[in-house]
């Protein structure tokens, strides 16, 4: 079913290589099949101009055939070197990050790469994948180049209490027992007037949460710690030994107004290993 698909950023670029090969290793661990997303801006001087171009204005319709060329190509080595996956690709026209987020809405998960073509040095992670995993409307993987994570590492997720750190460690669950890996819960929590006597009670509230998942995952290998300081540095920290670090679009005290809270933020920005975040649909 196209609602069930691994949809994929790809535009050639060396981070979106390695997102395309996260994507098809959830493709392999998921069943489920992986469609790679090109989409091709056409520029003018005057701005993008999609498929009703203006009078007079003729985009480079070589450039179009060497997008379909790519893609096709890419698709079937993919396919070839994943037999019994089924891999796909197709092309589309428009700003990439509003076209990706528009195709998130039939996706189970969509796989970008930090930094695509025409990103600023400067930038850790471009402007697309900041703006797609704010508004995208099913979970989204941001993937760098160089930080795919360790083979045998554990899924590490930052859980607040909120309502979407919850959704975010059941995510992390599934994934971990797919890959049969560890899962790492973080809390981050502040010492109040009582120091370390309100550590019980926030253990327990971190196994509360987590009750639902040990029975659904009973060989699970989980566990439990809970960190003094910011959550962004406990979970950027944690990414350095983890093959997925997952967090929530937002948890407690974001501005109403914020779509990506400033530790998914961070952690797209900084995180050693693949970052997931995730909201309710």
């Amino acid at each position: 079913m196209r609602d069930a698909e691994i949809l994929v950023g790809y535009d050639g670029s060396t981070d979106a290589s390695v997102a395309l090969d996260w994507a098809l290793e959830e493709g392999r661990h998921s069943g489920q099949p992986v469609r790679l997303a090109y989409v091709f801006e056409w520029l003018t001087v005057a701005g993008w101009v999609g498929p009703g171009v203006a009078p007079g204005v003729w985009p480079d319709d070589t450039a179009r055939r060497q997008v379909d060329d790519l893609v096709r190509t890419t698709a079937g080595d993919a396919a070839t070197a994943n037999p019994g996956l089924t891999v796909t690709g197709e092309v589309y026209d428009g700003p990439p990050a509003l076209v990706l987020q528009e195709r998130s809405a039939e996706a189970s998960l969509l796989v970008l790469g930090s930094r695509g073509h025409g990103g600023f040095g400067g930038l850790l992670a471009g402007s697309t994948a900041v703006s797609v995993a704010a508004h995208a409307h099913c979970p989204v993987v941001v993937v760098r180049d160089g930080t795919a994570g360790g083979p045998v590492g554990p899924v590490a997720v930052g859980v607040d209490g909120s309502d979407a750190s919850l959704v975010a460690l059941g995510f992390a669950a599934e994934r971990a027992a797919q890959r049969q890996v560890p899962l790492r819960v973080l809390h981050a929590w502040t010492p109040g007037p009582g120091g370390a006597a309100g550590v019980p009670d926030e253990r327990a509230s971190v196994e509360a949460a987590l009750e639902p998942w040990r029975r659904t995952f009973p060989e699970l290998d989980i566990t439990v710690d809970l960190v003094g300081g910011s959550p962004a540095s406990m979970l950027i920290e944690a990414s350095r030994d983890a093959r997925l670090v997952v967090v929530g679009s937002r948890g407690r005290g974001g501005l109403a107004g914020m779509l990506l809270g400033s530790v998914s933020q961070q952690l797209i920005q900084h995180s050693h290993c693949p970052v997931a975040v995730v909201r309710e649909r």
